[in-house]
């Protein structure tokens, strides 16, 4: 009889996807805002990091809006990185929204409709509302299921209490059901929204720890509740504003938002629902938390763009807009002006510019070593020398390339760890943009429309063709 292999299952509970920046955890900085050597994934650039830093203390207090920041410096310098780092040191209260320059240029929506969305996207609204609850522990469930399927829907008791008093309640076929999909027990802790009838379940009672010997580790003791069984709990929402605009301007309402079908949003509904937000605030029932909006690649933007910038972040409820470009003096796109960064002067005077330096040998080192721990390589002492070199010599992000491909040809020579002959193999194999250029240079008549072709015999070229 064959033998039945049995293919292996691999736990998906978690995606193992490793980006380009999954190893920044946050900004490396310390309680004073003072920037450690190597932290949180993030080597060098200390006084951009400071700066940063400072930033993210303006944000967190929440008091100042429209401010904008442009991180700007060569390219490979860890401007994007900087700016992860600043997403991650927010929390997740603040929101965080990220584009390129060039995903505003769509044929669905105008660039100045893209640019706003955007914008309330990074804008928070904390709203707090009083909501009626039951709470208590479950003492028991009762419920009767009726003899033939055509009959009657099911119906029940369940006696819930507290320290203080103890209450029988009636139970319903939808309140059943919920039950029935929190799997809520006799010993459980539960709480009952009375407006939504939603049932979260809190933990089990202490009272209850004894009655089985084994627990799973997610299983999580509470007390019994106090006091009575019907309380008024504060509860908060937090949601941004490009949220609020899409439930009230689809006729879907909230399923817009899972659709992604959000088209362009008129200005009555925005101005309608920032007057409605402004008038909770008065109350004391909603707060604005002001986030981030990160635009890479800003050079990307034309004049319109810009202009639309300058009027954006003069608004009181303006997030703190960080850009980022790797541009020296050149054109503004829309214009044949040229200007540093291919930023308009009237948008440049309202940023505080943070420049990135371009890194040493020994920064280039100890980034490597974090990038091989990320994608799980083990190398040797001279690899790491030798593609710390090639770091230098070439760029930062063609020797972080080159850390999965020698590993890649370790494993094909059956080794575990990577050693100079990897990385050798593997320079050899893929070519910097310095050995292309030069590459390029001496073949350059082998190739199609080529400018030596063109200025010696496009002429001859021509009639060839047309032979």
């Amino acid at each position: 009889m064959a033998e039945v292999k049995l293919s292996e299952s691999r736990d998906l509970t978690r995606i193992e996807r490793i980006g380009a920046h999954s190893h920044i955890r946050g900004l490396g900085l310390d309680s004073s805002l003072e920037p450690r050597d190597v932290s949180q994934g993030m080597v060098g650039q200390t006084q951009a990091r400071k700066a940063a830093g400072v930033i993210l203390q303006m944000i967190k207090d929440g008091k100042i809006a429209g401010r904008a920041i442009l991180l700007a410096g060569q390219p490979g310098t860890g401007k994007t990185a900087i700016a992860m780092g600043m997403a991650k040191s927010l929390g997740l209260e603040t929101p965080f929204s990220m584009l390129s320059g060039s995903e505003i240029f769509s044929l669905e929506m105008s660039k100045t409709e893209a640019l706003m969305q955007a914008f309330r996207k990074s804008i928070g609204v904390r709203i707090k509302e009083d909501t009626e609850v039951i709470e208590g522990e479950v003492v028991e469930i009762q419920i009767d299921r009726p003899a033939a399927s055509s009959a009657a829907s099911k119906t029940g008791k369940m006696t819930l209490k507290t320290t203080d008093m103890e209450t029988v309640y009636d139970l319903g076929a939808k309140m059943i059901e919920a039950l029935g999909k929190e799997k809520v027990q006799s010993g459980d802790v539960i709480a009952i929204d009375k407006a939504s009838g939603k049932i979260t379940k809190l933990g089990r009672s202490f009272s209850r720890s004894r009655d089985y010997d084994a627990m799973g580790p997610q299983t999580k003791f509470v007390q019994c509740p106090d006091g009575e069984l019907q309380k008024r709990k504060e509860v908060v929402h937090c949601v941004t504003l490009h949220e609020i605009d899409v439930i009230n301007s689809r006729t879907q309402g909230f399923l817009a938002l899972f659709t992604g079908d959000t088209g362009e949003i008129r200005a009555e509904v925005r101005e309608q629902i920032d007057t409605k937000v402004a008038e909770w605030r008065e109350e004391g029932k909603a707060e604005i938390v002001p986030g981030v909006l990160f635009i890479d690649e800003v050079h990307m933007l034309d004049i319109e763009c810009f202009s639309f910038l300058n009027r954006a972040l003069e608004n009181e409820m303006a997030p703190i807009l960080v850009v980022a470009t790797n541009r020296g003096i050149t054109a503004i796109r829309g214009t044949n002006y040229k200007s540093p960064h291919g930023i308009p002067i009237d948008l440049l005077d309202r940023l505080l510019i943070i420049t990135t330096q371009p890194y040493s040998m020994d920064e280039i080192r100890k980034i490597l070593d974090i990038r091989s721990q990320e994608e799980d390589v083990e190398m040797s002492e001279d690899a790491k020398q030798l593609l710390t070199k090639i770091g230098h010599e070439t760029s930062l992000r063609y020797a972080i390339h080159l850390i999965t491909a020698a590993a890649l040809n370790c494993q094909k020579r059956k080794a575990k760890v990577v050693e100079v002959q990897d990385v050798t193999r593997v320079y050899s194999l893929f070519l910097d943009v310095r050995r292309s250029t030069q590459y390029l240079m001496e073949y350059q008549k082998e190739y199609m429309f080529n400018e030596a072709s063109m200025v010696d015999g496009g002429e001859d070229d021509a009639d060839t063709m047309l032979e």
